[in-house]
């Protein structure tokens, strides 16, 4: 599904050439979901971007769905660190903001907002303004919004990093059931080696800037995965250990 090759980003400005990505190569299969992880500034949100066609590669190339992505496409969906709502639509309409940019049919897609809506806990919430949900259930629109279109591609900026220890393990869970559901490959960039774990198929290790592929950590666990019962098992462990040894080496 997700194709990059030898990709290398450079960003030029007033103060200098700053190299954030150098020679990453990954491979993402359909349905997998791989985290990301790397100390600050190793390049974990260039790569995102890059993927979402934001950002052109200095050199590699990035493939998705076997199509070379030179431009942001409508079958990949990005949701960042902050939900970013606009605060003078109601939830209902914040979810449907992407039906109105691509100018696709409202009608198709209003019980699809509502299933959403239902999914993530948010019945009873529709016709309410941001400003009146906690952080929470800002994120929760958020992701309903992300997924709407029903996208190939889900890419995950750090979501949850601003929201309280509580909330961020509830969304987690909620998150890896609406993943198993709608079986969306996902790209999820996080700080946290406990989130990356409980989350992903494979977490992806990036060295300090320039970022490269340090190594691939394969985390084998059945799902659905818990925060009781797999949060104490040997493979977190082994998991866990690993993931720390690779980052502060």
């Amino acid at each position: 599904m997700i194709r990059i090759n030898q990709v290398s980003r450079t960003f030029t400005g007033r103060s200098g050439t700053v190299e954030a990505l150098r020679d990453v190569s990954l491979e993402v299969g359909n349905g997998e979901f791989v985290a990301v992880v790397g100390r600050s500034g190793c390049g974990k949100s260039t790569l995102l971007r890059l993927i979402a066609g934001l950002l052109p590669p200095t050199a590699g190339r990035v493939d998705v769905g076997g199509e070379q992505v030179i431009k942001p496409r409508r079958d990949v969906s990005m949701m960042f660190q902050r939900p970013a709502l606009l605060p003078w639509r109601t939830v209902l309409d914040n979810v449907l903001l992407p039906v109105q940019i691509f100018g696709w049919r409202k009608a198709q897609y209003r019980d699809r907002a509502h299933e959403l809506l239902a999914l993530t806990g948010l019945t009873g919430f529709e016709k309410r303004l941001p400003h009146e949900l906690s952080g929470g259930m800002q994120q929760r629109v958020a992701l309903c919004r992300a997924l709407i279109g029903k996208p190939q591609v889900m890419l995950m900026d750090e979501p949850f990093s601003a929201l309280d220890p509580l909330i961020r393990e509830e969304l987690s869970i909620e998150l890896q059931r609406i993943h198993m559901e709608q079986e969306a490959t996902t790209v999820f960039v996080t700080h946290s080696i406990d989130e990356a774990v409980l989350l992903a198929d494979r977490v992806v290790v990036l060295s300090p800037r320039p970022g490269r592929v340090r190594e691939i950590v394969e985390v084998q666990i059945p799902r659905p995965r818990t925060l009781g019962r797999t949060a104490h098992s040997d493979e977190v462990a082994r998991s866990s250990a690993l993931l720390h040894d690779l980052l502060m080496a």
